[in-house]
């Protein structure tokens, strides 16, 4: 299968929410107004669906067929889709990348297997990744876990899947560890067939970019795609001062984004975007369970502090 180059996944790329009735429907009119609200962002080089922030565990594959044809429907002119391939097997993974191909797509975020936790080999990785490359003609993005979770890739295997898989264009970063994110960097972009890093630190966004990084991958950008855009381009201008003054701002999104336990940050990206007035409500699928109301108050704090959220809409809301 002739593979198409004219899409590399770099800059900056916001994961959307998939936002649900109270029957747990998707909620297909304000999924729209979502995508095109991130999608009108300046700065942006594609949007990312079927994804973490979109609870793609609990979305059946014909659900998932549908978030991508909305996408493609709403923005699929304006920006390019990565499209998540989440699978415990690898049969399964070639399917959905199949069938995100045919719907429209332009590149691939590939998750870990869940059954990694458990243990892997370089062979197992590089059997399931090649799986999916055959599978379809899109560059891929390989989603990086940290280590200790058991699906973060060693750096022998990581490097061996780039070298071994050509569509491998990006990793979306998470190995949550500084020597090990940096020795990402200047490895995997200095390749001869150069890979992306694409930091989803985003509770240190700032600390991770000034690395180098080539772009950024995070669910936050459902709601801060802006700051973070901005950020980016401080960073790439090397405008530290300015770059600074914009992580003030992010930091106390972060702070509430990412606390324990983590599983919720989803969750509370979707009561901050109805604090914000532009989702009617923040429903979730089990097994996540919508936050107590503290939790709501410090998001909206947070937002207040980001200069997101006028002070006197505290009482309001």
């Amino acid at each position: 299968m002739a593979q198409r180059t004219a899409y590399v996944p770099q800059g900056v790329i916001p994961a959307v929410l998939l936002p649900f009735d109270i029957d747990l429907a998707i909620d297909e009119p304000s999924f729209r107004k979502h995508l095109r609200d991130v999608a009108s962002v300046e700065g942006l080089s594609a949007i990312t669906i079927n994804a973490h922030s979109t609870e793609v565990a609990s979305c059946t594959f014909d659900e998932q067929k549908r978030v991508l044809d909305i996408a493609q429907d709403e923005i699929g002119a304006r920006l390019p889709l990565v499209n998540g391939i989440w699978a415990d097997g690898s049969i399964e993974a070639a399917r959905i990348a199949r069938m995100a191909t045919q719907g429209g797509a332009s590149a691939l975020l590939v998750f870990p297997p869940a059954p990694f936790t458990l243990g892997q080999s370089s062979a197992m990785a590089l059997a399931h990744i090649k799986r999916i490359a055959d599978a379809t003609d899109l560059p891929l993005i390989v989603f990086q876990y940290p280590l200790a979770t058991g699906q973060g890739y060693p750096k022998d295997t990581l490097l061996k899947m780039c070298e071994e898989v050509p569509s491998i264009r990006a990793i979306k970063d998470w190995i949550a560890n500084v020597p090990h994110h940096e020795w990402h960097i200047r490895t995997l972009q200095n390749l001869p067939r150069p890979v992306n890093v694409l930091t989803t630190h985003s509770s240190w966004l700032l600390s991770s970019l000034v690395l180098g990084c080539n772009g950024l991958l995070s669910g936050s950008g459902s709601v801060i795609a802006d700051l973070q855009a901005k950020l980016f381009r401080a960073v790439q201008k090397n405008d530290l001062a300015e770059a600074k003054r914009l992580n003030e701002r992010i930091e106390p999104t972060a702070r509430v984004f990412y606390a324990d336990p983590f599983v919720d940050m989803h969750n509370r990206m979707k009561e901050a975007l109805v604090l914000l007035g532009k989702l009617p409500r923040a429903v979730v699928r089990p097994p996540l369970v919508r936050i107590e109301r503290a939790e709501v108050a410090r998001i909206r704090q947070a937002l207040i502090e980001a200069g997101l959220l006028d002070k006197n809409a505290r009482d309001a809301a």
